[in-house]
């Protein structure tokens, strides 16, 4: 338990600057990719620009003994900003405690491309894994928030178009409700240190791009049947306005008698996972997901 560090973890997110009003999507993009840079990446990984179904990704490899299996990887961003350089701070500590390669996927971004540009770039990376012959129960998903998002639907949209599934899903503090009727979205306001709920709603438009958001494939916590799924691992902190995302997610889970686990860290903000080195639960988190990943990994 790290109460001190927890604290000053959130004074020091809350001290940010904090922008007025809208801010061009380009801007965001640049302050995105700032902050995510500012994390020391570990320098014992490889990564190696490569192209998967049309898309450029990552390769994050490990320099020592590779183990067995492939992680797709979803970064974070709000459906709108980030790339698999913002979220190497995940990628490389996941490589580094499973040892398997991971695939760091560039999917379309909105608002340039909206719903569901994201679910079908996902779609076809994890097709094309198959295609060239790799086992599906070698593969897992992972994500953190919108990426962790695109854990869930990338699943469903594949069930429903006949593709197996992963072998198991790890999302960081994911994305999973587009209606925003969580009861965190008001609860936690003010207690979440990186997001309001009018925030959300003006990235939320640019990925919705006018649809409705009562769909399955944009409100999986309220509308999905996970019939079928393969374990899921998700990973959350109390100080988040999409903490019910995975509440209600897990519920679902439940529901439709797949293996679950919620994992709810108090005191910590979204996507905590990234302040690893900084804060214990942090390493712990990781340490717990890369621990889930190498199980259903070698199960087979």
């Amino acid at each position: 338990m790290s109460r001190d560090q927890r604290h000053a973890l959130d004074v020091m997110l809350r001290e940010a600057p904090q922008p007025s009003g809208p801010v061009p999507v380009a801007r965001m993009r640049e302050g995105f990719a700032a902050f995510m840079g500012s994390f020391p990446v570990p320098a014992d990984v490889q990564r190696t620009s490569v192209e998967l179904a049309g898309r450029p990704a990552l390769l994050v490899e490990p320099q020592g003994d590779v183990q067995p299996g492939t992680i797709l990887y979803f970064h974070g961003g709000s459906f709108s900003l980030g790339s698999p350089e913002t979220a190497m701070i995940l990628t490389a500590n996941l490589v580094r405690r499973t040892g398997v390669r991971t695939i760091s996927l560039d999917y379309r971004l909105a608002p340039e491309h909206p719903f569901p540009a994201a679910i079908d770039d996902c779609v076809a990376a994890f097709r094309t894994l198959l295609e060239r012959g790799i086992d599906p129960a070698s593969i897992v998903f992972a994500g953190d928030s919108a990426g962790g998002g695109l854990t869930v639907t990338t699943c469903l949209a594949a069930r429903d178009a006949g593709l197996p599934m992963p072998a198991a899903i790890a999302a960081f503090s994911p994305g999973l409700d587009h209606t925003r009727t969580g009861a965190t979205m008001r609860t936690k306001e003010g207690i979440d240190p990186f997001f309001t709920r009018e925030g959300m709603g003006h990235t939320g438009q640019m990925y919705l791009g006018g649809q409705d958001p009562n769909q399955l494939l944009l409100a999986p916590a309220v509308l999905a049947d996970l019939t079928g799924f393969p374990p899921i691992l998700l990973q959350v902190g109390t100080n988040e306005l999409l903490l019910d995302d995975s509440v209600r997610l897990a519920e679902r889970a439940r529901e439709a008698d797949v293996d679950v686990i919620l994992d709810v860290t108090a005191g910590v903000p979204h996507v905590f996972q990234a302040f690893v080195g900084t804060l214990d639960e942090a390493d712990q988190a990781l340490d717990r997901a890369a621990l889930f990943l190498t199980q259903h990994l070698h199960a087979h």
